[in-house]
């Protein structure tokens, strides 16, 4: 350093000899006076300024004149003088011939200033002590520095330590650890004392560890400079936890290898719910395949009942079996759309269709569609209706699906002979349907977790069984309509109340209905399906209801029939093997008095995204199988409307 070589030449003096004494002294002086960056001067052995250089006077802001016989303690603060530690530097200089310091010193307006002290004593030829050389250098930018360095590392390592959520610790060059912040000792359980010194394999699973992982991640993050990784990591107390870990490699301004940050996560949660999503997905995706499977062995078997319905059959016998096989096939279908439901609800894609509807309308709906089943057990049932129309927002269908929901449950938990009351009125703005019986009832500590999915309230020994889904689908449809169904019941054996709730809306200025026509007949339809019992009970009913009816069970023989017959209509399934229904539409159309006609889509998929890919390539109609006889004349009834039938 520059002071100690000044304070080397300043020590030459000990040797000076009378011969070059006088010489030595003037350039020495010039020297140190011309010397800006240091204060050099000179005390006696009792520490009493004798000499003052330039430097001296820049640093401490006293003049020659101002200082020159002063003690050199005025440089010193109080607290220091009162310690006795300027008479404690000239005895260990004296003592050790250099003493050297940092320290807090003062300037003449009475600033602080951080020094850099070197005092050497000066002694005769003969030994005896003359004085003392005292060089100060003033370090308070340096020291500034040093102190915003350490408050930085400070804060850093306080950062490092209050994370909580991440793990962050050092690791040497061969993977032994060398810091622990508090978020590693809360996901992995050790302490630092613990921990410190061992290796990093220790969080990895046995398997992994004998498999050179850890070390093959640290070879990796130090020729890439940095890894990242996914997976299993042990815990102190042996549990796993699905970890992902960034691993940096750390070197110095020459590229030497210091050793390597360490940062690692606790994604468990996370990966949990990635695997319910995707279990949830993958479910979703097997209940649309369920049901479409389902669908094509229920529509000819449902086709099959129609054309039973249309037939005259004399025998009670038959027209009983027949009837069962309806009301239980009805059961089935709707059991094949809960579940569908149920898993659209749970990704969002259930969308409304809202339109003014007369509630009354869709309340007689639903009592038609589940009378066979409340008449099956002999019920008896009610209804109480306003004289005044009461309307509301909503989805006919949707509505009543929760109406029916309600009715069949109220049927199947009331015991033989019961009785049924639904009763529809308005006030205060809302709109309430209410169905109540006189069944088995509910506990009250069962009524809210009724609603749940698949969970069903304890009906004892001899309960209807199912799958859980009807309440929990009607509440939600209900309060997709911004509307609320409760349960109330007094207990076992005193029936239950169920009440839907509905904001209710104004009739426009006059109702409009659109009435269905009755003739249905004389139409030329073609049914194209390969499940053949479908086409040809399909056929059968077009037939029974007084239309030219075909079918064909291939795309290629679609082709041929509709070239031949020029259809009205034609009825299409879309999953069928080689040219599917999309494709033999798009050549049926281009068929000579064929592209008019009306295009049914018919398939076993009837979810808001299948009936949109329907309609966005270009079929008129959705059909979702089972057909009900309601469905197809209304669409017949549409097609003979369109206007190149009219």
């Amino acid at each position: 350093m520059p002071s100690v070589g000044i304070a080397t030449s300043v020590e030459q003096v000990n040797s000076i000899t009378p011969e070059n004494g006088q010489a030595f002294e003037q350039r020495l002086q010039l020297l140190i006076d011309a010397v800006t960056d240091y204060g050099i001067f000179v005390l006696d052995p009792e520490g009493h300024i004798s000499s003052w250089n330039s430097g001296a006077q820049r640093l401490k802001g006293y003049s020659r004149e101002e200082i020159l016989g002063h003690h050199f303690s005025v440089f010193y603060p109080p607290e220091a003088v009162a310690a006795g530690w300027p008479q404690e530097e000239l005895r260990r200089a004296a003592a050790l011939g250099r003493f050297e310091d940092e320290g807090w010193r003062l300037r003449k307006d009475g600033t602080r200033f951080w020094a850099n002290v070197v005092i050497t004593a000066l002694r005769e030829p003969d030994g005896t002590l003359a004085g003392y050389a005292k060089i100060t250098r003033d370090l308070t930018e340096r020291r500034r520095h040093e102190e915003e360095l350490r408050q930085s590392e400070q804060r850093l390592r306080l950062l490092v330590e209050s994370v909580r959520d991440y793990a962050i610790f050092m690791l040497d060059p061969e993977g032994f650890v060398r810091s622990w912040n508090g978020g590693a000792q809360a996901i992995k359980g050790y302490t630092a004392d613990e921990v410190i010194g061992r290796h990093y394999r220790m969080f990895y699973t046995p398997e992994e560890a004998a498999m050179g992982k850890p070390e093959r991640k640290l070879a990796l993050a130090r020729d890439q400079g940095r890894v990242e990784d996914e997976g299993w990591r042990v815990r102190k107390d042996g549990t796993l936890f699905w970890a992902n870990v960034i691993v940096t490699a750390m070197r110095d301004s020459e590229g030497r290898l210091l050793g390597y940050a360490k940062v690692t996560r606790d994604m468990t949660e996370r990966r949990r719910l990635e695997e319910l999503e995707s279990s949830s997905r993958r479910m979703n995706e097997f209940l649309a395949m369920l049901a479409h499977e389902l669908r094509n062995p229920l529509a000819p078997i449902r086709n099959a009942v129609t054309i039973m319905q249309l037939e005259s059959i004399a025998s009670p016998a038959l027209r009983n079996v027949r009837d069962v096989i309806d009301r239980q096939l009805t059961q089935i279908t709707r059991l094949v759309d809960d579940l569908l439901d149920v898993g659209r609800l749970t990704t969002g894609k259930i969308k409304l269709r809202k339109e003014l509807l007369r509630l009354s309308d869709v309340v007689m709906r639903s009592v038609e569609t589940a009378r066979p089943v409340i008449e099956a057990r002999r019920h008896r049932l009610e209804l109480d209706m306003p004289s005044a129309s009461v309307y509301v927002q909503g989805d006919s269908v949707r509505l009543s699906q929760v109406l029916q929901n309600l009715l069949v449950n109220a049927a199947k938990y009331t015991p033989d002979g019961g009785l049924i009351r639904l009763a529809l009125a308005e006030g205060d703005g809302f709109a309430t349907v209410t169905i109540s019986d006189n069944g088995r009832g509910i506990e009250p500590s069962q009524l809210d977790r009724i609603f749940e999915l698949f969970m069903q309230a304890e009906t004892g020994s001899g309960g209807e069984s199912g799958l859980g889904i009807g309440l929990t689908l009607a509440r939600s449809l209900v309060e997709l309509h911004g509307g609320s169904l409760e349960a109330s019941s007094s207990g076992p054996g005193q029936g239950s109340t169920f009440t839907v709730r509905l904001a209710s809306a104004a009739a426009e200025e006059a109702e409009t209905s659109r009435q269905r026509e009755d003739e249905v007949s004389g139409l030329k339809v073609l049914v194209v399906d390969d499940n053949r019992d479908s086409a040809d009970s399909a056929t059968d009913i077009l037939r029974l209801l007084g239309n030219d009816a075909e079918c064909a069970y291939t795309g290629a023989a679609a082709l041929e029939t509709a070239e031949r017959m020029k259809p009205d209509v034609i009825m299409l399934d879309l999953a069928m093997p080689g040219m599917d229904g999309f494709e033999t539409r798009r050549r049926l159309l281009a068929l000579p008095g064929v592209e008019n006609a009306f295009m049914i889509a018919m398939t076993g998929y009837g979810n808001e995204d299948d009936r949109r890919r329907t309609r966005t390539s270009g079929f008129d109609a959705h059909l979702t199988k089972p057909v009900e006889l309601d469905a197809l004349i209304s669409l017949l009834n549409e097609a003979r409307t369109k206007p190149e039938h009219a």
